[in-house]
C-alpha cells in the first residue's frame, strides 16, 4: 500500500478538518428523481485525469465539501447547470459535461422549507480552475484540494453511504471520462493562480 503524500502546509490544513455528522438521507443510485419531487440541490464529483476529485476546505471552520449547492432561477431547473455555476462560484472551476449519478432523498426537506426534496449527485471532468477568489454567495475562500475519492469520503465524514456514492462516481468517470479506477493518492492543493487539468481538444 502506497503512503499518502502531502506537504506540511496541507498537513496543517487537514488538522483543521471538521467532519459534518451524516444526515442519513437515503442514496438512490441511478434512479431518476420522481415526478413531483423537487430537486433543490446539485453537487458534483469533479475528476482530474488521474482519478482524483476536487474537495473544498473552508480554512475558517474546517468544513469540507464537494462543489455544488442550491438550484437558482437562472439554472432553469437543470441540476447540471446548477453544478457548473456553483463550481465556478465556489472553486473557480470549469467543468465538462455532467453525468447524472442518482440522488439523496431528503425526507425532512431542510433545503426545501420543511418539504421533501431531492439532492442530486453528478460526476464531471474538472477541466481547469481559475485564480482563487471568495465565493460571491457566502464570502468563503475555499482551499482547493485534489484527493482520491475514498479519502474525500473520509474528509467529508459520509461513511459507508458516501463510499457507495463515491464508487458510483468513479464507475461513471471511468466509463465516460477514461480516468483510472485507482486514483493517485497524493493530496495536492491546486495553485491559487489556477491551472488547466485536462488538455485542450
Amino acid at each position: 500500500m502506497n503512503r499518502i503524500e502531502y506537504s506540511a502546509e496541507i498537513a496543517e490544513l487537514l488538522g483543521l478538518v471538521r467532519r459534518r455528522p451524516s444526515a442519513g438521507w437515503p442514496w438512490l443510485p441511478g434512479d431518476a428523481v420522481p415526478a413531483g419531487l423537487p430537486v433543490k440541490q446539485s453537487w458534483g464529483w469533479l475528476f482530474a485525469p488521474d482519478g482524483r476529485v476536487l474537495t473544498l476546505v473552508n480554512p475558517r471552520d474546517g468544513v469540507v465539501s464537494l462543489p455544488g449547492g442550491s438550484l437558482e432561477p437562472e439554472d432553469a431547473g437543470d441540476p447540471g447547470a446548477a453544478l457548473a455555476r456553483e463550481a465556478d462560484e465556489e472553486a473557480q472551476a470549469l467543468i465538462g459535461r455532467p453525468y447524472y449519478l442518482g440522488y439523496l432523498y431528503d425526507r425532512v426537506g431542510s433545503a426545501n422549507g420543511g418539504h421533501e426534496c431531492a439532492r442530486v449527485r453528478m460526476a464531471a471532468a474538472l477541466q481547469q480552475v481559475g485564480e482563487s477568489r471568495p465565493d460571491p454567495a457566502s464570502g468563503r475562500h475555499y482551499r482547493r484540494l485534489l484527493v482520491a475519492p475514498g479519502l474525500a469520503v473520509e474528509l467529508l465524514g459520509w461513511g459507508a453511504p458516501g463510499l457507495r456514492q463515491a464508487r458510483a462516481a468513479v464507475a461513471a468517470a471511468v466509463r465516460h471520462l477514461g480516468v483510472p479506477a485507482a486514483a493517485d493518492e497524493t493530496i495536492e492543493e491546486l495553485p491559487r493562480a489556477g491551472c488547466t487539468l485536462w488538455p485542450a481538444g
